[in-house]
């Protein structure tokens, strides 16, 4: 018996892959809660592998592949997106497994050549075309720019399942494999968490994408990360469309660093004024908040209002680091307002306006700045931009 098995997904179909319990940073991206790099394996009269996993998981999912079929070869390696975390077994896979073909989309096709500079041949598959297993077949369907431009989705009619790839999943290590053995609350965060990460700046390319699976009979989604969802997958779906649309809900993210505790005391009045309109605002200090929990947060916020002291006649590190982020993301649909504590020179605050509107975000109303420690009064202004940030969603986003 091997210490890593199969687990049956659907008739004939097997999940492969591995799990990372240890990683806790994605190319930026945290991950607190660790990862899965999801393999499957179809056994048709020809058998197929889609994706295999990173590359120092190649033994585990090796492993579990000769759980199912023992000696026998695999006869096509689907290859739905080049990047490592999918694709870095693929050299000791094809080696292990002696495929007869290699299959990836036509952008997927010279993005393995330029990742590995392979001697194997890989087919390029375009989109509408089908690979036939005997007694069941593969669709192929582009999906390109989520979140590669060589990414694309394998479906499997005859189990209505959809093999989605980056699609649909989540960083989530845990020992089930089945969306619906977990709790709601935990899927929708991390499944929100990974969007707003990893599919936010592609937002208007999802419609698109959901035409395609409108037109599918859809019983299982199995995507490349997280749980596989068995059940419960047009919730999945519906979420990714409101994202997709930059839905907002009435609530601001207000962020902040500080040096002497100033810019903290300002953060605070502007979150006061903030929820005393009745809109909810979530305070997250950088010292303790991450970037890409940040993102989380920012993907269904109506407003990102940003703090920061003047340093070295600039803003702070730690603040130009999410705003750089941020940007790389770009939210929609939002408003904005910048705040901060300065000595004797005041850029920050204007330097947060700039980025918040080339961000294209809605100043709500003039940022507020104080020299040094803010007094009373100063307070006050922050506690009256709070006012107006609530006003501004209000007015945008009428109960």
């Amino acid at each position: 018996m091997t210490s890593f098995p199969a687990v049956q997904v659907a008739d004939n179909v097997y999940w492969v892959g591995a799990i990372d319990w240890a990683i806790r940073d994605f190319h930026g991206y945290r991950t607190p809660r660790g990862s899965t790099y999801n393999a499957y394996l179809v056994l048709g009269e020809k058998i197929a592998l889609i994706d295999t996993v990173k590359a120092e998981f190649c033994g585990e999912m090796l492993a579990r592949i000769s759980s199912v079929l023992g000696s026998r070869r695999v006869d096509y390696i689907i290859a739905n997106h080049a990047e490592s975390d999918h694709s870095g077994s693929l050299l000791e896979a094809i080696g292990a497994l002696r495929p007869e073909r290699v299959c990836a989309s036509t952008l997927g096709v010279k993005a393995l050549q330029d990742h590995f500079h392979l001697d194997h041949e890989i087919t390029a598959v375009k989109e509408g075309e089908t690979l036939s297993l005997g007694n069941l077949t593969l669709a192929f369907a582009e999906m390109r720019m989520l979140h590669w431009p060589d990414s694309m989705a394998t479906y499997l009619p005859e189990r209505s399942l959809l093999f989605s790839n980056d699609a649909f999943g989540m960083h989530l290590a845990s020992s089930e494999r089945f969306a619906d053995e977990l709790p709601q609350s935990l899927l929708e965060n991390e499944a929100a968490k990974y969007y707003a990460n990893i599919l936010m700046p592609l937002g208007a390319l999802i419609p698109k994408a959901a035409e395609k699976l409108a037109k599918l009979r859809i019983d299982t989604i199995a995507p490349s990360h997280g749980p596989i969802w068995r059940a419960g997958w047009p919730r999945i779906v519906e979420l990714y469309g409101s994202w997709a649309a930059a839905t907002k809900v009435r609530k601001a993210v207000v962020i902040y660093d500080t040096m002497w505790q100033s810019t903290a005391k300002m953060a605070k009045a502007i979150t006061e004024g903030i929820t005393s309109e009745g809109v909810e605002a979530k305070l997250l200090p950088l010292r303790a908040t991450h970037r890409s929990d940040v993102a989380a947060e920012v993907l269904d916020a109506a407003a990102l209002v940003v703090g920061s002291p003047t340093l070295n006649n600039g803003i702070f590190p730690t603040v130009a680091d999410v705003l750089s982020y941020l940007k790389g993301l770009k939210p929609k649909n939002m408003i904005g307002a910048a705040f901060g504590s300065h000595g004797w020179s005041g850029e920050g605050v204007g330097q947060l306006e700039a980025m918040l509107t080339e961000m294209k975000l809605d100043l709500a109303a003039p940022g507020v700045k104080c020299v040094y420690v803010p007094d009373a009064s100063v307070l006050d202004h922050c506690f009256t931009l709070g006012k107006q940030v609530a006003a501004k969603i209000a007015e945008r986003f009428p109960v």
